[in-house]
């Protein structure tokens, strides 16, 4: 199989990549729709929840249900789309992502230094035909040397012969070195030897080789022999004379009996040496033939210098040793192991076969059984060295078996016993087998070994049974060696990218194998089916460690991964590896980004987005995403790159990035055009002034600015957190223009400017000012949970205080204006209008960049104040980090209660002080204490837009506090030399967030999918069983409580499908959440740190998963909670604000939400003149719904069953049911509350399949229950309560609904107006009056009722025959 073929059906297998649900809007029909939708959910990410073919559901359908609900039933009633699934939803609020790492413990598998044998010193002391007194020889005796015996020449030329010999035989593992012998050597000429050669190698390795066969065996002291000049005496050569001729880094191999003396002397000697100095320790390796009490083997199989072939000669020495204990023992010819074939370094001849297959064993063996940090130091830091201690482990093997013991200095583990000597010696026998024919006919064809192949499927049957927590595969480094091969290179890469896909230990592993030069290099390879597994392996190493980015680049290794994400052939999420690949080589790396822009990276980017149409469902979310991480990358703080960018037109190609659905592609849009804002225009000047012209930067920064005030109101916060990021460079760069628009809006302007501010209310001052501050503290000590006013610095240290609003104004009675800043559609849509006097003063002008439209200024800082108020943490902690840079912050009141109480009325003062620089705030501090001045008559001359500046309810919070990983250089700090530093700019987080992709596995899916599937199959039973037991239910009472908690203040209420589970919220937006079976609190939390607005609507998200709660606020804020009842586990999936555009003058306090899990549609509304249509699955706005209505809406109910329906209940007491699906979205509009015009106090789609059938009840008490194919009037009324409904619950599908007053009253009614039962609260043992009914509940599978009282109690009903628990 093709590898692109390969890694295609890899990803089809495995739906890694991020494709969101999409929804077909305009499908005719619910079912088909839904269908769709969950067809198309096939390609989301694995991650989400598995979804059976629409085969399977009929199946499990009809048996479930006895043949009474048909696949449509099933799909209609149970949603098939799961939201809320993506990486972006797991830890967005709770840490901020670090991205590839250059540092650490990843850059460990690196060799600390790279070092080289320079020198190597030879000493022989043979003295050929007198042997040492202290040997006794046997007879016959091994007498070869280095393969020459001594005693078949005279004595002299066989010790040159063999001095000659034993050069050559180390020139083979590293020919560079300069190699110096001695022949029976005097102690002077050693010492001369010594010197030479460290003075020779100067900071390099000396190899000091000790051959001692004609000396008596070392001292007990570890002195080694040599002779006088006469040869009548031996010479001891003391150890501390010879460790002060080499020095260090040295390595000693000592080919003599008792061998080990010299190595237990030496250790001994650097011990005491290093415990009386405080010197680096030595670099000292040592190989000894024998342990200290042994005599070298003397047996005629071996050669004298047996330790010496094994690490000369590992290829002969080991042949021959294996032919006498093989079968082949009597009838191989022994001199045929002279005459293979071959060269060692041609890996095509059975020589170098066999030698290939030897370093793969023997190193091996080593990864195996040694540390790895010894393995890298012995085995990868030094050619010499590595080739030495793989032939010694050889040594090991031969010796033991003529029980001789080889020593080492590092000490290894023993591995004369290891498995893989089995392979070697079965590789080994197959070539022997050969060698004979090989030898008579030299055009015989030799048989390569299968060695390779076999350990690869060895390789392959771990892969499919390994994991991180078994033993990891002993045949990576053969796999190392296989990518010499061209043969086995394919396979090889194939397999090996699996490993790495398994995760970062993976990755690791293979790193510190050695595996980093072998792909370096094969990115010089041309061949067309490597490409793209290569791509794939270097993805997944710069997944872990970016520091290899400055060798791709040294190497040029960028322009392969350029010439691939330029290609058309690949799969376009194998073209994304390749940006990915390339973002990482030009991540904070000039050199990278000077390389990539020299050979037109910014072009190849610019050109692929450009050609990308936006509703192409081929174009790959994850490539475009990349595309554009890859560019801000090139760009960032590069201003070559930002004007190469700018000419490419940059921003009119990203800027329809910014509607893609995918939150992922418009936060990477958003983040390359934030890069290409300067922080001011000093980067501009040193590029050159022709190349820099400022009106192409001024259209630019202006078009820029425009696309990210388009989407400040994002549904994602990922979005809005990098929107966030850009208005504080911009804000940076245009930093006094935008202090002097917020100052402004506290000066005294012109009649004529005020009349240009139609939108904007007006407004009172007073000319008060702040007495003298009496407390201050530094920043870091505020811990107050109370709100403080704004500080916006100007040059006047007069203070002055927002005024309140005209009493025609609703919320004038609150001192403090609601609403939200991008909420006038003049100020969110039009560039004129605000702030027209230009600021024409000369420093104003001549300061920085060009001054942009004002307008667009004021568009900006109120975007600003909206992001500062974001429902999400992080985005809310930027937006207050971009407001301190303009020099708006926050002042910080003294609480008058305990942090731990809560309370919804907040001390506020809405004042806004003034000082003389921006924000050098008493020399840093800030006032805890003030009083608010008084209130002066009216005065129209102030301008009042930034009045939603005062809004900004903060609540004090510490810019440094840890879920934020952000300091804050501007509260405490002084002096105005912070807006110099651009330290203290927040940084992006989309990046290195994004880059937690590819750390994970790619190619196969989650371990837990099937458990996943399971569950869901199980619950799908249980729920059709249920709704069949529901729609055949008798007639119930349904008014026995089985559960009550006392709370005050509920809202809303929700119970839980699948688990005795109930959810409630108070006033205070404190969630609790219930087991009401066991009665115990499994969890509570607040929805948010300052919450004072109430609940209005709790949902499940993924009710048949496990599910998410979706809460509501009354001001329209929405957020999502994954674990929510898990005590103290909650953690916030998302959150957004999903009311735009109030009316003007009105802060909305009733917002009206519901959710369509079939759609993944949110609807909400409040005191405005539409109805906004929020996908949870591109996290986007997509409609916004004209009411055609002047009232408000009151009530929303989306139906669960037809996704894109949705009826609303108006304010006027009209109901309109609509369908987004169609083009005009209004289906009909209805007045059935005609008798007594009061608001709609709850609506509800009634039971079963009929799209047209709804239920509507106003606050006048009566409930309507309509047909939209009888426009004219109701087809059935119940006058429920007098003039006092509160809230009205329909069963989605049980025939009944209920209703609540605020007399304290709920009544249970059929859906053909028969009265079931009443529930009355009654009054409790003390008297306490009970408040109205605020919430009630049906159970979605069962007939549970749940209610909650205003100041009571929460309650759960069931019929008679439930016994309560």
């Amino acid at each position: 199989m093709a590898l692109g073929d390969l890694m295609a059906s890899r990803f089809s297998q495995s739906t890694v990549l991020i494709v969101p649900n999409h929804h077909d809007d305009s499908t005719a029909t619910a079912f088909s729709s839904s269908a769709s939708a969950a067809a198309l959910n096939d390609e989301s990410d694995f991650t989400s929840v598995p979804h059976r073919r629409d085969s399977e559901f009929t199946a499990a359908s009809s048996s479930s249900t006895s043949g009474y609900a048909n696949a449509a039933t099933t799909m209609a009633y149970l949603p098939q789309t799961s939201f809320f699934n993506e990486l972006r939803h797991d830890a967005f609020e709770l840490e901020l992502p670090s991205g590839p790492s250059d540092s650490g413990l990843v850059s460990k598998w690196r060799p600390k230094d790279k070092m080289k044998t320079g020198c190597v010193a030879l000493v022989l002391c043979l003295n050929i035909s007198v042997d040492p007194p202290d040997v006794i020889k046997i007879s016959p005796c091994a007498r070869m040397e280095c393969w020459i015996d001594p005693l078949s020449m005279a004595p002299q030329k066989a010790l040159d012969l063999i001095g000659k010999s034993l050069t050559s035989q180390y020139e083979r593992w590293q020919p560079k070195a300069r190699y110096k012998c001695q022949l029976d050597p005097t102690l002077e000429e050693v010492k001369k030897l010594c010197t030479t050669c460290r003075r020779y190698a100067k900071s390099e390795r000396v190899l000091f080789h000790y051959n001692g066969h004609g000396v008596p065996k070392p001292t007990p002291n570890g002195e080694l022999w040599v002779f006088n000049k006469s040869y009548t005496q031996y010479i001891p050569l003391p150890l501390n004379d010879l460790d002060s001729w080499l020095k260090t880094p040295s390595i000693y191999v000592f080919d003599c009996s008792g061998a080990g003396k010299v190595v237990n002397s030496f250790i001994e000697l650097h011990e005491w040496s290093a415990s009386n100095s405080n010197g680096s320790p030595r670099d000292c390796i040592m190989l000894a033939a024998c342990e200290a009490h042994e005599t070298l083997p003397q047996s005629v199989e071996f050669p004298a210098d047996v330790f010496t072939a094994c690490l000369t000669t590992p290829i002969k020495m080991a042949l021959r040793w294996f032919c006498t204990r093989s079968l082949l023992r009597d009838s191989f010819d022994y001199s045929l192991i002279d005459k293979i074939p071959g060269r060692p370094n041609d890996r095509k001849t059975l020589l170098g076969e066999l030698n290939w297959i030897f370093t793969a064993v023997t190193d091996t063996i080593a990864w195996n059984v040694l540390p790895h940090d010894l393995f890298q130091r012995l085995f990868r830091q030094d050619l010499l060295v590595a080739s030495l201690f793989r032939n010694f482990l050889l040594a090991e093997r031969i010796m033991r078996s003529a029980n001789c013991t080889p020593v080492s200095h590092p000490t290894l583990p023993p591995t004369h016993q290891h498995h893989m000597w089995d392979a070697w010696d079965m590789a080994a026998e197959l070539c022997l087998s050969q060698l004979p024919s090989l030898v008579e006919d030299p055009n015989a064809e030799f048989q390569p070994s299968t060695f390779f192949t076999e350990q690869l499927t060895a390789f392959e049957v771990w892969l499919d049974h390994g994991s991180e927590h078994k033993k990891p595969p002993e045949q990576l480094p053969i796999v190392l060696q296989v990518l010499l091969s061209q043969c086995h290179r394919f396979r090889a890469l194939v397999l090996l990218g699996r490993f790495l896909d398994m995760g970062p230990w993976a990755v690791d592993l293979a790193l510190s194998v050695g595996i980093f030069p072998y792909v370096l290099k094969l990115l010089q390879t041309t061949t067309p089916e490597l490409r793209q597994i290569l791509v794939f392996i270097w993805t997944k190493i710069l997944a872990l460690d970016k520091s290899c980015q400055v060798d791709l680049v040294k190497d040029g290794g960028h322009i392969y991964f350029m010439k691939f994400l330029d290609s058309l052939e690949a799969y376009p999420e194998q073209r994304a590896m390749a940006a990915f690949v390339l973002a990482v080589i030009v991540d904070g790396h000039r050199r990278g980004q000077e390389a990539c822009i020299e050979d037109g990276l910014s072009h190849v980017c610019l050109k692929h987005l450009e050609s990308s149409s936006p509703n192409d469902s081929q174009t790959e979310p994850l490539f475009l995403q990349w595309l554009c991480l890859c560019l801000g990358k090139l760009w960032e703080e590069f201003p070559e790159g930002k004007i190469i960018g700018l000419q490419g037109h940059a921003t009119s190609i990203l800027a329809p990035l910014l509607s893609e659905p995918q939150p992922e592609v418009r936060a990477s849009a958003v983040f390359a055009l934030g890069t290409l804002v300067d922080v001011g225009f000093d980067s501009c000047r040193s590029v050159g002034d022709e190349e820099c012209d400022d009106d192409d930067k001024f259209r630019s920064e202006v078009s820029i600015v425009r696309s990210l005030l388009s989407v400040a109101s994002d549904g994602s916060p990922l979005v809005r957190a990098e929107v966030a990021v850009a208005l504080a460079r911009f804000a940076f760069g245009h930093n006094k223009h935008l202090k002097s628009i917020a100052a402004a809006y506290w000066k005294p302007q012109t009649n004529s400017l005020i009349n240009s501010l139609p939108s904007l209310a007006n407004i009172k001052d007073t000319d008060g000012g702040y007495p003298k501050q009496s407390q201050h503290v530094a920043h870091g000590g505020i811990v107050s949970p109370q709100i403080g006013p704004l500080r916006v610095g100007s040059d006047n240290s007069k203070v002055i205080r927002d005024g309140r609003v005209s009493s025609s104004s609703p919320l004038a009675s609150s001192g403090i204006m609601h609403g939200s800043p991008l909420s006038d559609n003049s100020s969110h849509h039009s560039d004129s209008g605000i702030l027209n006097d230009g600021f024409s003063n000369g420093a104003v002008n001549n300061f920085g960049p060009k001054p942009l439209d004002n307008a667009l200024y004021s568009q900006c800082v109120l975007a600003m104040c909206t992001l500062a108020k974001d429902p999400s943490p992080r985005v809310g902690n930027l937006g207050r980090r971009v407001l301190s840079i303009i020099g708006i912050e926050q002042v910080v009141a003294k609480p008058s209660k305990p942090s731990s109480v809560r309370t919804s009325e907040a001390i506020v003062s809405p004042s806004l002080a003034r000082s003389s620089s921006w924000f050098d705030m008493n020399g840093g501090h800030l006032p805890l204490t003030f009083r608010t001045p008084p209130v002066s008559p009216p005065r129209p001359s102030y301008i009042t837009g930034m009045r939603r500046v005062c809004s900004l309810e903060f609540r004090p919070h510490l810019m440094t506090s840890p879920d934020t990983g952000l300091a804050d250089p501007l509260l405490g700090s002084g002096g105005a030399s912070g807006t110099s530093d651009r330290s203290f700019l927040p940084q992006s987080i989309i990046y290195n967030w994004s880059c937690g992709h590819f750390s994970k596995s790619l190619l196969t899916a989650p371990d837990d999918s099937e458990e996943i599937l399971a569950r869901r199959e199980e619950r799908e039973k249980i729920a059709l069983e249920h709704i069949v037991k529901c729609q055949h239910s008798a007639v119930t009472r349904l008014t026995n409580p089985i559960a009550k908690w006392d709370i005050k203040g509920t809202q809303t209420v929700l119970l839980q499908p699948f688990s005795p589970i109930v959810v409630a919220a108070d006033e205070n937006e404190r969630i609790r959440i219930w087991n009401h079976e066991e009665a115990t609190l499994l969890n509570s939390f607040d929805n948010h740190d300052f919450a004072d607005k109430g609940i209005s609507k709790l949902c499940l998200v993924n009710e048949l998963d496990d599910s998410l709660l979706l809460a509501a606020s009354s001001d329209g804020n929405i957020r999502v909670w994954k674990d929510y009842s898990l005590r103290g586990k909650q953690k916030l999936a998302t959150a957004f604000s999903s009311i735009h555009g109030h009316k003007p003058g009105v802060r909305s306090r009733n917002a009206v939400v519901d959710w369509q899990q079939q759609s993944g549609y949110l609807y909400s509304s409040g005191e405005m003149s539409s109805i906004m249509q929020w996908d949870l699955d591109k996290e986007q706005l997509v409609n916004t719904i004209p009411s055609l209505s002047e009232c408000s809406v009151s009530a929303l109910a989306a139906s669960q069953v037809h996704g894109g329906q949705f009826a609303a209940g108006f304010m006027d007491g009209s109901v309109r049911l609509y369908d987004t699906r169609t083009p005009e979205k209004l289906v009909c509009g209805l007045r059935p509350h005609i008798q007594r015009v009061e608001k709609v106090m709850g609506i509800g789609f009634q039971p079963g399949l009929d799209p047209g059938k709804l239920v509507s009840a106003s606050q006048a008490g009566d409930i309507q229950f309509l047909d939209i194919r009888n426009h004219s009037s109701a087809y059935l009324t119940i006058e429920a309560h007098r003039g006092s409904l509160t809230a009205l619950a329909v069963h989605r599908h049980a025939p009944i609904i209920a209703s609540g007053s605020a007399k304290q009253l709920i009544k249970v009614f059929s859906l053909e107006g028969d009265q079931l039962g009443t529930i009355r609260y009654y009054p409790t043992l003390m008297a306490q009056k009970i408040g109205s009914v605020s919430c009630l509940n049906f159970h979605p599978y069962q007939l549970l009722l749940a209610a909650g009282a205003a100041d009571a109690c929460v309650c759960i009903y069931a019929d008679d025959n439930t016994q309560a628990k």
